[in-house]
């Protein structure tokens, strides 16, 4: 029974370790495709590739292959942006989260239950919400007691 609860465990391990290199991989290749497809040049290398496409029209009578070359290519291309796109927004937005969550527990006074706020209930965001509208509120009041004693009608 031991050997076959070990036999599992390694088994687990070297298809998690499989997973984590194919991730890794796969955050190093989008974090560059990123940084490159980004870039001033990849955009004027869409614009050659356009402006040729275009100038070739006349060549192939503006066929329906001709136009269906651009469709699918750009549709290829868009595809897989999205998902090099969402990744590196989806490390970004944790990495942001894990440095303002780092900030919020290291200075005195704040509350700690901020802290990974990404995983309340769309709730008790709301609740959270209307708490910093009140502090907001008092805030001004207090910056500016004169402006909220006058009636409405003379501010």
């Amino acid at each position: 029974m031991r050997g076959t609860q070990t036999g599992k465990l390694s088994e687990h391990e070297t298809k998690r370790d499989f997973f984590c290199v194919v991730s890794d991989a796969f955050r190093v290749f989008a974090r560059k495709a990123s940084a490159i497809l980004g870039s001033a040049w990849a955009f004027v290398a869409a614009v050659l590739v356009i402006v040729i496409w275009g100038v070739t029209g006349p060549t192939f009578h503006f066929s329906d292959t001709w136009q269906l070359i651009i469709n699918t290519g750009t549709t290829i291309v868009t595809f897989l942006m999205v998902f090099l796109i969402q990744n590196t927004q989806n490390r970004d937005a944790k990495a942001v989260h894990l440095k303002l969550d780092e900030i919020i527990r290291a200075l005195k006074g704040a509350r700690n239950e901020l802290v990974d706020l990404e995983q309340l209930s769309d709730e008790d965001l709301k609740e959270l919400e209307k708490q910093f509208q009140r502090i907001r509120q008092k805030a001004e009041q207090h910056r500016n007691p004169a402006a909220h004693s006058k009636s409405p009608e003379l501010r």
